[in-house]
């Protein structure tokens, strides 16, 4: 069964009815089944226009489900979202950026999607919807493993949340590839720092991906730079136990512990480059 609604309320209808895949941009759908037929049955959101685009509201900025990363690079959108927009560019070609969709890209729970930990860094919540229920999931614990969510049978993602950041807010996004484009990543990070009018940090978020199943943000670090002076010095609060958590394994892109360095001096550079 192939389904293409054009309404929200027929797909929530569709998902409450049977199990169905959801299809959107469907970037990692087709290449996961080159050389096979389609035995599931799917439905193809990708007619229903009011899942697409970006608007701002009084509390967060929302990002339809639908929105694609050309249409995320595209806009004029404050400096927090520099980070954001540089994961865009790095998510394979402009071809499945023009296709992929950033609900998608959270939503397929690779354990190396770029697209997650510059949205953790962020604050990002999910927005889930059902026929009886609207829910959010904070970003973190919408992810719960490698191409696992919380997502119900009957629920569909209609957008990702992203909560106010003041005007001082920058962010930086940082991949490790093999090779420059159209790889998939060895570390990922995402950090993003606000600073008052004194020049302390008052808010900060630090998110490590492709080094665990679930890209993770570092709290304990978070915690050490608030109340900090927004300087170079940033880097020194840096320390090795706050990777601890991370679980990075070893293959044919690199080792664990070249995972862990990398992940550290990626950190590092980031926080050098935002207080510069």
């Amino acid at each position: 069964m192939y389904l293409r609604p054009d309404e929200l309320s027929q797909a929530l209808l569709a998902l409450k009815s049977a199990p169905l895949t959801v299809v959107a941009g469907a970037t990692d759908f087709y290449p996961a089944r080159v050389g096979r037929p389609v035995a599931e049955d799917v439905l193809d959101i990708t007619a229903i226009r009011s899942l697409r685009g970006i608007r701002q509201e009084p509390e967060w900025l929302r990002i339809g489900a639908l929105t694609t990363w050309t249409d995320l690079i595209s806009l004029d959108l404050p400096p927090v979202f520099a980070g954001l927009k540089a994961a865009a560019r790095e998510i394979g070609g402009v071809q499945v950026q023009n296709a992929g969709t950033i609900a998608g890209n959270i939503c397929n729970a690779s354990p190396a999607a770029d697209g997650v930990p510059a949205l953790l860094a962020l604050d990002a919540q999910v927005e889930l919807s059902a026929t009886d229920n609207v829910r959010r999931v904070a970003l973190e614990g919408f992810v719960t493993g490698s191409r696992r969510t919380q997502r119900r049978p009957d629920e569909l993602v209609t957008a990702v949340l992203v909560p106010a950041w003041g005007p001082s807010a920058r962010s930086l996004f940082f991949k490790l590839g093999a090779r420059r484009y159209l790889v998939i990543s060895i570390v990922i990070v995402a950090v993003t720092v606000e600073a008052n009018a004194a020049g302390t940090v008052e808010r900060a978020r630090v998110a490590v991906g492709a080094c665990s199943e679930v890209a993770q943000r570092l709290r304990a670090l978070e915690t050490r730079l608030c109340g900090e002076r927004f300087s170079p010095a940033l880097v020194d609060l840096v320390q090795a136990e706050d990777f601890a958590a991370l679980t990075p394994r070893s293959d044919i892109r690199g080792s664990a512990d070249y995972r862990n360095d990398a992940a550290q001096t990626l950190v590092r550079r980031a926080l050098t480059e935002l207080s510069q």
